[in-house]
């Protein structure tokens, strides 16, 4: 009878921690990552710290001035990547989200990004010696995630697929590496380790990649779009989202609010699409 009991106990406590860390389909998760332009390089404003509790961002990082701590889940209200960024285009991709999916959908995202990168940062097995020759404000960018910001991506959204699902990748970067042609390449070899190292289908899992500031605006790196518009030849399952018609902030590089506003939206409206669900406008 002990033994009964005692088997009975064993059984009630696996089903109880089952139920603790079991998935959410419902839950759609996204990981973010890239250089200054997903970091957040303009100054959110009222509008945009509005958000539906249904928005949620895993924050990557300890941020005592937000009351934040690293691996847990919170209302996605700006900044979403460190602790003292700014607007992204995750923001607006989540806020679109919510706005077109049903009501019983959650959206999570992850953003890991780091100003002035080049796409070897995230490298998982070159990282390190790309790091030790950049400059030393990129380094204390870096240290933020513990030296190793794939490796805290990875981290992460490990702990989110515990919660719910993970249904995409979003990515921006390509400034520092104009006119590399190697690029697409790159950026598969970061894809297809994500792809491995969290179990993710790539027929699943598609990746979004923005463009630089274009070149009705003057961007200074507008040549890198070529560059990317390649990336689906690379990927199959990638899309390029269009940066025509952002504005830029007057460095030639970065959005301006609106910009990121805008470039959101169009992120969200392609993984929506993907994700055959109807489009509405978010005003």
């Amino acid at each position: 009878m002990k033994i009964k009991t005692l088997i009975i106990f064993i059984v009630g406590i696996i089903l109880s921690g089952s139920k603790a860390f079991s998935q959410d389909p419902n839950f759609y998760i996204f990981l973010c990552f890239g250089q200054s332009n997903m970091e957040g390089n303009a100054r959110f404003e009222p509008q945009d710290t509005i958000v539906d509790s249904r928005f949620k961002v895993m924050e990557a990082v300890d941020c005592p001035n937000l009351n934040r701590t690293k691996g847990n889940w919170y209302t996605a209200v700006p900044p979403l990547c460190r602790c003292h960024t700014g607007l992204t285009p995750a923001d607006y991709f989540g806020k679109t989200m919510v706005f077109n999916l049903p009501k019983d959908i959650t959206v999570g995202v992850i953003n890991v990004a780091v100003g002035g990168c080049k796409i070897e940062l995230f490298d998982k097995d070159n990282y390190q010696s790309y790091v030790s020759t950049s400059p030393d404000w990129l380094k204390n960018m870096v240290k933020e995630y513990d030296g190793n910001p794939y490796a805290r991506l990875v981290e992460m959204a490990k702990l989110a697929q515990k919660d719910g699902i993970i249904k995409g990748i979003l990515l921006h970067q390509g400034e520092s590496n104009t006119n590399d042609t190697l690029w697409t390449k790159k950026v598969k070899l970061v894809y297809d380790n994500l792809m491995k190292d969290l179990k993710l289908n790539p027929k699943k899992i598609a990746l979004l990649a923005g463009e630089t500031v274009n070149a009705d605006q003057g961007g200074a790196c507008a040549s890198m779009n070529e560059i990317i518009a390649t990336l689906p030849q690379e990927i199959p399952n990638s899309f390029v989202i269009s940066s025509a018609g952002c504005p830029q902030r007057g460095d030639n590089l970065h959005f301006t609010v609106a910009g990121y506003r805008e470039l959101g939206k169009r992120y969200a409206e392609k993984m929506l699409s993907i994700l055959g669900y109807k489009i509405n406008d978010l005003k």
